[in-house]
């Protein structure tokens, strides 16, 4: 009689799963299952929380950056200015001092100290209006421009007013002042546009981040146009056409490999490439893009590939039975079945490459560009990271919030851009 035979004929007792050893071990199994459980939400909300704690910060330290205090005055503007002369807007500063005095209906005091309740160039940003509207010249106008940071901290509640003399920047007597302004309705504390549409500054109060953002989109805007045609192309070769051996093989394991290499390296290769060895203008967007592309290359290659492989043999052997070409399976079908998860990646890829700072730093985009200045590809720029990296460095108080401000622009732009990769999933994703 054969084994089979005998496992028919002795078939195994009934399992009593009311028995006391049964109990136990279903228990343990049940225990198992809800400190797994537990320990999953556990981790959950520790990520949720630290997440929350890293947002409140920055929340909390750079609110005051989103808001700027402004002083509103009225300015007898001179008849003999000459708008076609810049070097004529340093007689506009004595009219801003002379202005405060009359406002505080104190001419005694100094004009100059009275006009460093204001920024330091009120005086050419009155000018540049003027610029904009030479017929305002010989008038009586209403202009309101940013106070000095140290007044700006004060007003914020940064500097405390209990604060011995010695140890703040703002004398009693700039205090009283401002105090008097305050009580006149000359100060006011609106949204500070200039936040995103001026450039940098040596000043906190004009610092701005429009430099940083344009700098930042020709760099990705290059970034974009590489690593999305070149990533394709070596994507489709390598997944549809390259042969199977030892040499795509060594090219598949050193993809990978370049996905996992620290940012500072591409930086280094930028600097002896592009640089010093192809002479590219230093700092420019056009180097920070193509640094940055050779960065997000590997990832890109790797997510298309894995967007072809989703898409079905069927579709492949559909298109040839047919008579297509595989040329055209390939432009006409598979590509345009994979391309969900091929933007998805791209897009991803790119906000990485839009918080990197290593690589731009070793480039040299950290150029202080004011807002007048912004260029094109080839002109010395700054980006985000780098900005955020400059604010971080400088010594004012009023760059702390700007630090934080332009963390959260940044968190922002990525939150954009994986929400747009969120969509196009949903919205292009095929299901089979």
């Amino acid at each position: 009689m054969t084994a089979a035979s005998d496992i028919n004929h002795h078939p195994r007792p009934p399992v009593d799963w009311s028995a006391p050893e049964a109990v136990r071990r279903r228990g343990k199994r049940h225990a198992a299952d809800e400190r797994l459980r537990w320990i999953g939400i556990g981790a959950i909300s520790l990520a949720v929380g630290l997440l929350a704690i890293l947002i409140g910060t920055l929340v909390a330290g750079g609110y005051q950056a989103f808001v700027q205090t402004m002083v509103t005055l009225e300015y007898q503007v001179p008849d003999d200015i000459d708008l076609d002369n810049r070097r004529s807007a340093r007689t506009l500063q004595t009219l801003i001092g002379e202005t405060v005095a009359v406002e505080l209906g104190n001419e005694d005091a100094s004009a100059r100290k009275l006009a460093g309740l204001l920024t330091s160039d009120a005086h050419f940003i009155l000018f540049r209006h003027l610029e904009a509207n030479p017929s305002l010249v010989g008038q009586t106008i209403t202009f309101s421009v940013p106070a000095s940071d140290p007044i700006d901290q004060l007003n914020k509640g940064t500097i405390q007013r209990e604060t011995p003399e010695e140890l703040r920047r703002v004398s009693d007597e700039e205090i009283a002042w401002f105090d008097e302004l305050k009580e006149a309705g000359a100060v006011s504390t609106p949204f500070n546009w200039g936040l995103f549409t001026n450039g940098d500054s040596r000043r906190p109060e004009l610092a701005g981040l429009k430099g940083a953002i344009i700098g930042s989109a020709y760099a990705l805007l290059v970034c974009f146009l590489i690593s999305f045609t070149v990533g394709i192309g070596a994507a489709v070769y390598l997944e549809e056409f390259a042969p199977r051996n030892r040499w795509t093989d060594l090219i598949e394991v050193n993809i990978n490999n370049l996905a996992a290499v620290p940012s500072i390296v591409f930086g280094l290769l930028g600097l002896a490439v592009f640089l010093n060895f192809f002479g590219m203008p230093r700092g420019a967007p056009l180097v920070g893009g193509l640094v940055l592309s050779l960065m997000t290359l590997p990832t890109m290659i790797i997510v298309t590939r894995a967007a072809l492989k989703a898409v079905p043999p069927s579709i492949r052997e559909g298109g040839l039975g047919i008579g297509a070409s595989k040329h055209q399976v390939i432009t006409d079908h598979v590509l345009p079945l994979a391309m969900p998860g091929i933007l998805t990646g791209a897009i991803i890829g790119l906000a990485q490459a839009l918080g990197e700072t290593a690589p731009l730093l070793l480039i040299g985009m950290n150029a202080s560009i004011s807002g007048n200045d912004v260029g094109g590809l080839t002109t010395a720029s700054t980006a985000l990271p780098t900005q955020i990296f400059i604010w971080a460095d400088s010594p004012e108080r009023g760059f702390v919030a700007r630090t934080s401000a332009g963390i959260l622009v940044l968190l922002g732009f990525l939150i954009t851009m994986n929400g747009v990769a969120i969509f196009l999933r949903q919205r292009l994703e095929r299901k089979w």
